[in-house]
């Protein structure tokens, strides 16, 4: 079966370019917990699941970056 790519159009008001990912060195957690790595990239933060790494990857902005940050450190995004 041959493989098809299909190419997903920005989101509207999406200020970030296309970043070429395949070079990036990407970290895991110090504690090695979770799925989660980041990799810092042309002033921005990529994060990925490192157990699908074909997946697409999140960008942020170091701001949005900061805040995603603070708001896991208060459990913002914790199960209740």
């Amino acid at each position: 079966m041959a493989e098809t790519t299909t190419r997903q159009q920005p989101l509207k008001g999406w200020d970030k370019p296309e970043l070429d990912l395949s070079n990036a060195e990407w970290q895991s957690s110090s504690r090695g917990l979770g799925d989660v790595q980041i990799a810092f990239v042309e002033g921005f933060i990529a994060m990925r699941n490192s157990g699908r790494p074909e997946s697409p990857s999140l960008i942020f902005t170091p701001a949005e970056w900061g805040a995603f940050v603070s708001g896991a450190r208060e459990g913002e995004f914790d199960l209740t």
